[in-house]
């Protein structure tokens, strides 16, 4: 049953984003994945990832990346085909590039050139507001806290290295937090309208919810659809201004069902020779744009 009202179909069209992916038949989703390959040499596969689809399993989930490397291997291939080997990983709700190894060794060199930042990723999120100033360089620490709310619950956060004293309001370095990993994020402004803007991000490290916690905290530009780092201390749908929810024909009511528009647009890959992967955003990203009339004068 299809609803015939616009924004109930919008709705429904966002709630099945991620469910759609887990009840499919393991074959099905290789074969998802297939289609979404943009590049392949005799070394690595390069896929789209899917929104809403976990890289490893866990408890209640159905299906995830890690498990179907068989049979996309022999869809590729041949029926002999080796299992291919994850390189690094991607957030559940993030899409975009992929890479994956076709070998044990491939796929540890490239951890490793992960791991020593020597790959260049660039990142495409959409934001609520827009950053001040429209490009620079967040480099604050993340740690993970636990939150102490009606429902505990943890999440990462900013262990700033700096404070302004509330005496004379001079800055103070405070002392470091021992758990926190520094974090490192470029980010620039591509376009901006109706209360939301299109970033370029770049993070330079990589620690785990960096490019959302460094946008929502570090520079009050929660990512749209980031309904965990919108607030601190509550879990609640993000809430969003008067002429978004106008532009995206949706009531705030029904703002949980927004996906998270964050999309892993290119990497630069030093092997041999660099190679430029590039993957276009998925298609509800793309509508969302549209919809915010967020114009992309660049590539």
């Amino acid at each position: 049953q299809i609803p015939k009202d616009p924004v109930r179909r919008r709705v429904r069209e966002l709630a099945m984003l991620s469910k759609q992916l887990q009840q499919v038949h393991p074959n099905v989703l290789a074969k998802v994945l297939k289609q979404g390959t943009v590049y392949q040499n005799e070394e690595i596969v390069v896929i789209n990832k899917p929104y809403g689809l976990p890289v490893h399993g866990g408890p209640g989930i159905k299906n995830c990346i890690a498990d179907v490397l068989p049979i996309l291997a022999k869809m590729l291939e041949n029926m002999k085909a080796e299992p291919l080997h994850l390189c690094h990983r991607l957030d559940k709700e993030t899409t975009g590039v992929m890479v994956l190894a076709r070998s044990k060794e491939v796929a540890e060199r490239i951890r490793l050139l992960f791991k020593t930042r020597q790959v260049e990723k660039i990142y495409w999120a959409i934001s609520l507001g827009d950053p001040d100033p429209t490009e620079g360089i967040v480099e604050i620490p993340i740690v993970e806290k636990e939150v102490r709310s009606h429902q505990s619950h943890y999440k990462m956060t900013l262990a700033p290295n700096y404070r302004l004293s509330p005496e004379d309001g001079k800055v103070v370095k405070i002392r470091k937090n021992r758990n926190a990993e520094s974090a490192v994020t470029r980010y620039r402004l591509l376009a901006r309208s109706s209360a939301c803007s299109l970033l370029e991000l770049q993070p330079i490290t990589g620690v785990k919810h960096q490019i959302r916690v460094h946008l929502a905290y570090g520079l009050g530009c929660p990512i749209l659809g980031d309904h965990k780092y919108s607030h601190w201390s509550k879990l609640a749908p993000q809430k969003l201004p008067e002429i978004t929810l106008k532009k995206l024909k949706l009531v705030q009511s029904k703002a949980r069902h927004l996906p998270l528009h964050l999309h892993a647009h290119r990497l630069s890959l030093p092997l041999g020779e660099r190679l430029d992967l590039v993957c276009k955003p998925p298609l509800f990203f793309q509508k969302t744009l549209k919809k915010l009339e967020l114009d992309i004068t660049n590539d």
